[in-house]
């Protein structure tokens, strides 16, 4: 019995650590149609920013939903 609510106990630490991962992808598509959007606005100063949001903003994001991922995947498979 006592291990059937440790197994129960690891998935749903899995299942709120992935929420993680879902959030970065959220936070990467919201930076990308904020420069969308501003490149609407001003297409002559689009070309020279399209290198800032990606790499600063779409690589932190990334990083922070690999590392939910890997959370998740320790807590479903480590024990």
């Amino acid at each position: 019995m006592e291990g059937n609510i440790a197994d129960m106990g690891q998935f749903v630490g899995a299942g709120l650590a992935a929420i993680g991962s879902g959030a970065a992808a959220i936070g990467v598509g919201h930076v990308a149609g904020n420069f969308l959007a501003g490149a609407l606005r001003n297409p002559s100063a689009a070309a020279s920013q399209t290198a800032t949001p990606v790499h600063r903003s779409g690589l932190r994001r990334k990083r922070s939903g690999i590392f939910a991922f890997l959370v998740s995947l320790l807590l479903m498979f480590a024990v």
